[in-house]
């Protein structure tokens, strides 16, 4: 064991014992040059077989914890191996496990209990939506820490493991007796998702009533029998769904369980009579109507799934809300950071912020905010993409700020997502050029309004060039959409219009502007009249500018000094 007081590699020192289990020791230790607390876990090694055991299981939970990033998990900061111990450093989680806030203070509200429910069920959802899904296997009161502001986290990773579709059964029970489902004992099928929302169901059953399913008669009886006016109540109704002894008859999924538990009152008895009436109501009219309409053979009712997973039930309440975007984007946040390597969520959530065409300062933060999340670790959401998806997304972001953010930086930003797909293997050729050239262009601008006029640090003619480069051929197919197309356009007109001298002074002739703009002009009536008001703003304001951009040119090359 380790002593009170003794520094861990160099840089830990213990402070205390917080915990122990069979074959393993958790020390409170804090970094003082960083005055950061952590949690030590140890295990020692004896030499006994049980040991090894111990140790390659808490090796495959160091490992397993690594790759994950969620607000309801720990994070492993450090691995300290040593002849005698195996040792991981992971963060402290301040607080009491609700093991023991059950014994020091008995049954919890159930209100209460929903709430931590819906946080582990949102882990476990997370958990379960990896690219290799993680089953817990362990959910109970010990394995949960109630923090000091009422959330929860998930700890002990000890008999998780990896689903693997390929397995009929599991071979071994891990889990503990009561809180486990009848899959976690060897030969009875293999242990998947399902699995963990037996054992969250039972955990929730232990908070409410206060009796501890592991202990003798190992039974789940209904709430009711317990506290009788939870008898026919929503919650009674989800507790016994999940722990059905067949996997078939439980809540297929977190997303299930999720929506149940964010609609519990929807399923008390009394609510259900309730709906009875009104449908009892609803079909009458119906019926009525239907008698009066020759040729009417049905009729079908609009309901939200209760299939839905979470993640998508995250996007449903950002489009009902997206009149508010406080809490549209919430909601988009939420899915984010549930999962943050779909893609799905990111787009939608850029296609909402520029609806209207504009990007505001407003929905830049609240687009950083949701793509730039950490968790309180290092890596972004963002990060967690796929490298086809990053590449894609990134693509998107570039085109949106170099076109639409209302800041005076839109270009320089939009350059900076477009730098990070120069290289990539995923856009197509078409794309690759064209964040090509917008990068060129948007990188221009970072210095140019930081120069003087005719510095000789700032080559107009390269700008020029990138300018021509960037416009050249049909748009239309080069950027996929017509708005784009239009967008260019618009952006070279208004180039030449207000850098019309600059351009002459660095030797792009008058001749060459002309033609650049007779081409900009025919690439306008090309794209015709649009029904989208939007993408017909931007060419009716770029045809307002060839005039004008006609009238500069010739100003400035009959202008003496111009």
């Amino acid at each position: 064991m380790l002593e009170i007081g003794s520094v861990v590699d160099g840089k830990y020192k213990i402070l205390n014992e917080i915990g122990h289990g069979g074959m393993s020791v958790v020390y409170l230790a804090i970094n003082e040059r960083a005055n950061k607390t952590w949690a030590i876990k140890e295990v020692r090694r004896d030499g006994a077989v049980d040991s090894s055991i111990v140790i390659n299981g808490l090796v495959a939970e160091t490992n397993m914890l690594k790759r994950l990033n969620h607000p309801h998990l720990p994070s492993i900061v450090d691995v300290i191996e040593t002849a005698d111990s195996f040792m991981i450093v992971m963060d402290y989680i301040e607080g009491k496990s609700l093991d023991s806030v059950l014994r020091s203070k008995g049954a919890q509200s159930p209100n209460r209990v929903i709430e931590w429910g819906k946080q582990l069920c949102d882990v476990l959802g997370y958990l379960h939506s990896r690219e290799r899904p993680i089953i817990y296997r362990d959910m109970k009161p010990a394995n949960v820490m109630l923090k000091p502001d009422g959330t929860v986290t998930l700890i002990d990773f000890g008999t998780a493991r990896e689903f693997k579709s390929a397995n009929v059964e599991d071979t071994t029970c891990l889990g503990t007796r009561g809180y486990a489902a009848p899959e976690q004992f060897g030969g009875h099928g293999q242990t998947d998702a399902r699995t963990d929302i037996y054992c969250l169901g039972a955990t929730i059953y232990h908070l409410i009533t206060g009796q501890n399913p592991s202990e003798p008669p190992y039974e789940i009886k209904p709430l009711g029998e317990w506290i009788p006016q939870l008898s026919g109540s929503g919650i009674e109704k989800i507790v016994i769904k999940c722990t059905q002894p067949d996997p078939a008859k439980r809540y297929q999924s977190c997303g299930e369980l999720m929506y149940a538990l964010e609609h519990v009152h929807d399923e008390d008895d009394a609510a259900q009579r309730r709906r009875k009436r009104i449908w009892a109501g609803f079909v009458a009219c119906i019926v009525v109507a239907m008698l009066g309409v020759a040729g009417m053979i049905g009729f079908t009712l609009a309901g939200n799934s209760a299939t839905e997973d979470t993640y998508n039930v995250y996007l449903q309440d950002a489009a009902d809300n997206s009149g508010d975007m406080d809490a549209a984007v919430s909601a988009y946040k939420k899915a984010i950071d549930l999962d943050p390597s779909r893609l799905d969520g990111y787009e939608k959530l850029l296609s909402y912020l520029n609806a209207d065409g504009v990007l505001s300062s407003a929905e830049h933060t609240a687009l950083v905010s949701c793509i730039s999340n950490t968790h309180g670790g290092t890596r972004t959401n963002m990060s967690y993409l796929s490298d086809r998806d990053y590449d894609s997304f990134a693509y998107s972001l570039g085109y949106t700020y170099f076109f639409f953010y209302e800041g005076s930086d839109n270009r320089s930003k939009g350059a900076e997502w477009f730098e990070k797909v120069l290289e990539s293997s995923y856009l197509d050729e078409d794309q690759l050029e064209l964040a090509n050239s917008l990068y060129t262009v948007g990188s221009y601008y970072e210095s140019l309004f930081h120069l003087s006029a005719f510095s000789d640090d700032y080559v107009w003619s390269d700008f020029w060039t990138a300018l021509v480069e960037l416009s050249d051929g049909d748009l239309v197919v080069k950027t996929g959409a017509a708005k784009f197309a239009a967008a260019l356009y618009k952006e070279f007109i208004y180039q030449i219009y207000t850098n019309a001298s600059y351009f002459r002074e660095y030797g792009v002739s008058e001749e060459e502007m002309l033609t650049q703009i007779d081409k900009i002009e025919s690439g306008l009536s090309s794209l015709g009249t649009s029904s989208n008001s939007d993408v017909q703003n931007l060419i009716d304001t770029a045809k307002e500018m060839v005039a004008l951009a006609e009238n500069q040119v010739a100003t400035v090359y009959r202008t003496p000094g111009s």
